[in-house]
């Protein structure tokens, strides 16, 4: 840094920015006249470098010494050598990176219910897993205490995740064939799902919002007796409900338009 500053300051340029900054500053006058040195790089109050070669060869030394480490070469070799090193370096390192700034992300969401669930995992002994290789996953059972259910990965969920879904908790449908369910969101799905859909209709049920909560057999046949009428009358009819349009717009019941036709009104 010192040299670079020293340099720039000889050749009355502006000394300030970081390493790399002050050699590329210094590096681009290499060569150049005096009178052709950009304003912008100039101090304030600076006064051009006397000769153009001079300002070159402190330039060229001490940018090289900056970036090489005063080394032997050309400094194009070096910023080509250090560039593919870094390169070589951010590919390797790719997935780490990704992982890192996963977990970071993961962490940086979690409520403090959930904070406080994992530390009571961990005291209770939930994620006392044994750290294994990779390659020896799929072989060796993964420790499930407590017969959590499986996530889209294979693994147990997390129990504060059980727990927030009451997956603990079970429902059975006698429509369904006495059929278990496990949590409430489940539950609640299953009366739009196809096992629950064939069941009322073995019943000879409509499958609709009334018969929601509905598991036991005796209680959907009762309540279908009771909601009969209604849902009869709340048919459509197409008799008393269909409707046509004359010749000049009028819209009438079918019965109406079928009268006035076979009168020749309409």
């Amino acid at each position: 840094m010192d040299r670079l500053k020293a340099g720039l300051e000889a050749n009355g340029l502006k000394c300030g920015g970081t390493l790399q900054q002050r050699a590329a500053r210094l590096f681009s006058i290499k060569g150049l006249p005096k009178e052709k040195i950009p304003k912008k790089l100039l101090a304030k109050g600076g006064k051009r470098a006397d000769a153009g070669a001079a300002a070159g060869a402190a330039a060229a030394g001490a940018a090289a010494g900056a970036v090489g480490g005063g080394g032997g070469g050309s400094l194009e070799y070096k910023v080509a050598e250090a560039e593919c090193v870094v390169s070589k370096l951010c590919e390797l390192l790719a997935e780490v990176v990704d992982n890192t700034q996963a977990q970071v992300e993961k962490k940086q969401t979690r409520t403090i219910e959930e904070l406080e669930a994992e530390q009571e995992e961990e005291e209770a002994g939930v994620d006392d897993v044994p750290m294994e290789d990779e390659d020896s996953d799929d072989e060796t059972p993964f420790y499930n205490p407590l017969n959590l259910p499986l996530g889209w990965d294979g693994k147990p969920i997390p129990y504060w995740l059980y727990k927030l879904h009451g997956l603990g908790v079970e429902y059975k449908c006698e429509i369904c064939g006495n059929y278990s369910y496990w949590g409430r969101r489940a539950f609640d799905q299953h009366f739009q799902e196809w096992r629950h859909a064939h069941g009322m209709r073995c019943l000879k049920i409509p499958n609709t919002k009334h018969f929601h909560d509905i598991t036991l057999i005796e209680d959907a046949i009762n309540l279908y007796e009771k909601l009969k009428d209604s849902l009869t009358t709340n048919e459509w009819d197409p008799g008393q409900e269909e409707e046509f349009e004359d010749s000049e717009g009028n819209v009438l019941k079918k019965r109406v338009f079928e009268d006035l036709a076979r009168q020749g009104l309409r």
